[in-house]
């Protein structure tokens, strides 16, 4: 056969490597940079998806980008043994004891030292073979192996609904996971079909913020926690939730640790809600994200003392929450100076926001002065606002009666 004459195969081969080869882009991706995060995190994620939605090029290209070699183990297909291991029996057993055999992609990655486990298929595995995965996941061992620290594991799952004989995951199994909701972005994937897609990078955490951050995590945590003591532990009634995230003393730590790897990294609050939302649940995750916020706020001591350099939270509902912390400080310790020093502060926020939101602490700033104090100025300024806002709100409700 001449020189210049391609076989039929070689030709396909040269135009599937054409196919595949595609580049990569840095591009704003929410829950790519929480799956990152979580990754750099050391704790195991759980994808969740439709079939075909992009979960596992997402994990080979993230494995691409951290150079870290990608294990694939389809989890429906192995029996519990492929992940406890198999017991050999050696030439004295009664001495030695019968060790268990791990299985030979679990010895490649101990011998590589780092790699990204993939548990691929976790939803349509039998409880047999979840209860073996345990260990796995938690103690990081298969036979008697243990996983290297730079091995990190990532699993996904279809829901029970589109997924071939489905399973409901166990609830031990799945309060091991950070679980992430998985959807596809029709930018990203136009984009990439053309041939770039989003790059996987590590988050940057800040040297200099690592112990501000976890001082930070712990306090969130342990404030809402203290309050609620009813969230330490919460194991959903229904089967379908007890699969997911739901909170227990097992994801609040692994909550902080999150919280704590965000701080430091800077990351976007939409990130971090991915993240808390999917490691105690949507309930739990709000009211810890909503402290979090408060946590953030000015203190009204300081407000009070300086109310000209004093900044206001831009948030409404943020903002609505420094002025009635700064009414009840002065209603705490009620004295002239901090009691002009609200109206200066009320004033700031009539100026700059919705007049509405300084109604009620105007009204219960007023009740607080005493017989002696000399009115200040700055009531006439809201004087108008208030009678404006009453007003609306009489007519409002003189409509809705009507209706």
């Amino acid at each position: 056969m001449p020189a210049h004459v391609h076989k039929p195969l070689d030709v396909a081969a040269d135009l599937l490597a054409l196919l595949q080869k595609t580049d990569t882009e840095p591009r704003a991706d929410p829950q790519l940079e929480a799956l990152t995060l979580a990754v750099s995190a050391d704790l195991p994620v759980l994808l969740w998806g439709e079939p075909g939605i992009g979960k596992t090029a997402a994990l080979i290209q993230l494995a691409d980008a951290l150079e870290l070699p990608l294990t694939t183990v389809i989890a429906s297909v192995h029996e519990p043994s492929d992940f406890s291991g198999l017991p050999v029996v050696g030439d004295d057993p009664a001495v030695q004891g019968v060790p268990m055999a791990p299985p030979d992609w679990a010895v490649r990655l101990v011998r590589a030292g780092k790699g990204l486990l993939f548990l691929d298929e976790l939803s349509t595995a039998p409880p047999a073979v979840q209860a073996a995965l345990l260990r796995v996941v938690l103690e990081r061992r298969i036979g008697a192996l243990t996983l290297p620290p730079g091995v990190r594991i990532v699993a996904a799952a279809n829901p029970r609904s589109s997924a071939a004989d489905g399973w409901e995951l166990s609830p031990p199994l799945a309060n091991r996971f950070v679980h992430l909701q998985w959807a596809h972005d029709h930018d990203v994937v136009v984009r990439g079909l053309g041939g770039t897609w989003p790059r996987a990078t590590l988050p940057r955490l800040d040297p200099a913020r690592l112990p501000e951050a976890v001082a930070l995590a712990r306090r969130a945590v342990c404030e809402l926690l203290a309050a609620r003591p009813g969230l330490v532990h919460q194991l959903p009634k229904s089967e379908a939730r007890r699969g997911g995230a739901w909170p227990s003393p097992r994801s609040w730590e692994m909550t902080l640790r999150l919280i704590a790897f965000a701080t430091a990294a800077d990351v976007s609050r939409e990130v971090l809600s991915m993240l808390v939302r999917g490691t105690v649940g949507d309930g739990p995750g709000l009211e810890l994200l909503a402290g979090l916020d408060r946590l953030d706020l000015p203190d009204p001591e300081v407000l009070l003392a300086d109310p000209a350099a004093a900044v206001l939270p831009e948030r409404g509902d943020l903002r609505q929450t420094v002025l009635d912390g700064v009414v009840e400080a002065v209603r705490r310790r009620p004295e002239w100076a901090r009691w002009d020093a609200a109206w200066q502060l009320l004033v700031l926020a009539l100026e700059t926001g919705a007049p509405d939101l300084v109604v009620v602490p105007a009204s219960t700033l007023a009740a607080v002065r005493r017989d002696d104090w000399e009115v200040p100025a700055a009531i006439e300024r809201l004087a108008g606002a208030v009678a404006v806002s009453r007003r609306a709100d009489r007519v409002a409700a003189k409509v809705g009666a009507g209706r």
